[in-house]
């Protein structure tokens, strides 16, 4: 219950909080287990085809994470089939084991970079899956259940432009 109640505050917030904010979506999971089995698919339908965005990811952990890092496996499929898939590494932690992110209580609040300038050329529905691929050093399976994540998700921002005033 009290998990739930932290992610919609949470959730609230980033909307609330966000102008450039386009569109979020996140996924929790049960018992804070990231499942090697479990892939979400969230559906995109991006506002136009002209501008450009931004796009990150989100994950919320707790203290039951054990990893300094998160590899993740990010595929975005377009509305006339073109499939592209990304491998993707991520610092959560300091060397001395402190989480990275903003924290409150037992709960960390990632914000990861996934792609920058990004213009949705095709209209249409996007699909984009994530996956973790995290591993045990010097094991080739991956790690069934990874402890310690609570969702996963991703944003789109409007592109912050820099000009020179």
């Amino acid at each position: 219950m009290r998990i739930t109640l932290l992610l919609i505050l949470s959730c609230l917030t980033l909307v609330s909080c966000d102008n450039n904010l386009v569109d979020s979506q996140s996924v929790a999971f049960s018992d804070a287990q990231w499942s090697l089995l479990e892939a979400p698919v969230f559906k995109i339908q991006p506002v136009d085809t002209v501008n450009t965005y931004d796009m990150f990811l989100h994950m919320r952990n707790n203290h039951n994470y054990a990893y300094s890092n998160l590899y993740l496996i990010a595929e975005m499929k377009f509305p006339q089939g073109k499939i592209v898939t990304d491998t993707l590494e991520y610092n959560m932690a300091t060397p001395q084991g402190q989480f990275l992110g903003s924290g409150y209580s037992d709960v960390y609040e990632n914000k990861l970079w996934y792609k920058e300038g990004v213009r949705f050329r095709e209209s249409g529905t996007y699909l984009l899956t994530l996956r973790h691929a995290m591993r045990k050093n010097g094991s080739v399976d991956g790690i069934a259940q990874l402890e310690g994540v609570l969702d996963i998700g991703y944003s789109i921002e409007k592109q912050v432009q820099h000009g020179s005033n």
